[in-house]
C-alpha cells in the first residue's frame, strides 16, 4: 500500500458495498405497476367486453411485476429506500384502484372493499413505522392473501359468468386479508425474544460440584 493511501473501509463482516443505484430493475418494475394503475381504471371504466378484457391484461401484468420487483431486488442486493416506500404504495394503489372502482360500478359491496383498504392501510402504516429497521418480510398468511386478492380481483373484472365463483374466492380473500393482521402486527413490533436457557439437571450422585 503506497505511503499516505488509506485502506478501503472495513464493515463488521468485510468492505462496505456501495449503495445500489436508484434506477434498477427491480424499481423499474415498480414504477410500471404505478403507471399501469390509471391504465387500469380507464379500460375498467370503459363500456364493453372488449375493454373489460383489456383492464384484465393491465391487472395481469402489474401483479406480475408485483411478484417480481421483491424477489429482484433482495436476489441482487438492489433494495433501495425508493423500494421500500414505492412497492407498498403501487401495490395499496392497483388493489384500492381496483376494488373501489368496482364498487363504484356496482358490482363488488362496498363493505368488501373498506375491509380489505382498511387492513392494507394499516399494514402500509406499520411498514413506514419500521422501515428504518428493514424491511418486514410476507409470512405465508400475508402471500396466501395477496394471491387471493388478485384472483379474485381478476375474476371480477373478467367478463362472463362468473357470479358464484367470484363470490366464493373474494369471501375467502376477506378472510384471509383479516386473519393474518395479528401476526403482521406482532413482528413489525420486534424481533421474538430469545428463549430461557433450560433448567439444569442435578449432578448425579457422587459427581463433583461443578
Amino acid at each position: 500500500m503506497p505511503p499516505g493511501s488509506e485502506p478501503p473501509s472495513q464493515g463488521a463482516s468485510g468492505p462496505t458495498l456501495p449503495a445500489p443505484s436508484l434506477v434498477n430493475a427491480a424499481n423499474g418494475l415498480t414504477a410500471l405497476r404505478l403507471a399501469l394503475v390509471p391504465v387500469f381504471v380507464l379500460c375498467l371504466l370503459a363500456d364493453g367486453p372488449g375493454w373489460r378484457v383489456a383492464a384484465f391484461a393491465a391487472f395481469c401484468v402489474a401483479s406480475v411485476t408485483d411478484l417480481l420487483d421483491g424477489r429482484i431486488a433482495r436476489s441482487r442486493g438492489l433494495i433501495t429506500d425508493f423500494g421500500k416506500i414505492a412497492d407498498p404504495i403501487a401495490d395499496k394503489a392497483l388493489t384500492g384502484a381496483a376494488l373501489v372502482t368496482l364498487s363504484a360500478l356496482g358490482e363488488l359491496p362496498w363493505w368488501v372493499t373498506g375491509v380489505i383498504l382498511a387492513r392494507e392501510i394499516a399494514v402500509t402504516g406499520l411498514r413506514f413505522w419500521v422501515i428504518r429497521r428493514g424491511v418486514i418480510a410476507a409470512s405465508r398468511g400475508g402471500k396466501l392473501k395477496t394471491l387471493l386478492q388478485v384472483v379474485a380481483i381478476a375474476l371480477y373484472v373478467l367478463p362472463g359468468p362468473l357470479g358464484v365463483v367470484r363470490q366464493v374466492v373474494m369471501v375467502a380473500a376477506v378472510v384471509g386479508t383479516v386473519v393474518p393482521r395479528v401476526d403482521y402486527g406482532i413482528r413489525a413490533v420486534g424481533p421474538a425474544r430469545p428463549p430461557l436457557p433450560a433448567a439444569r439437571r442435578p449432578p448425579p450422585a457422587g459427581a463433583p460440584p461443578r
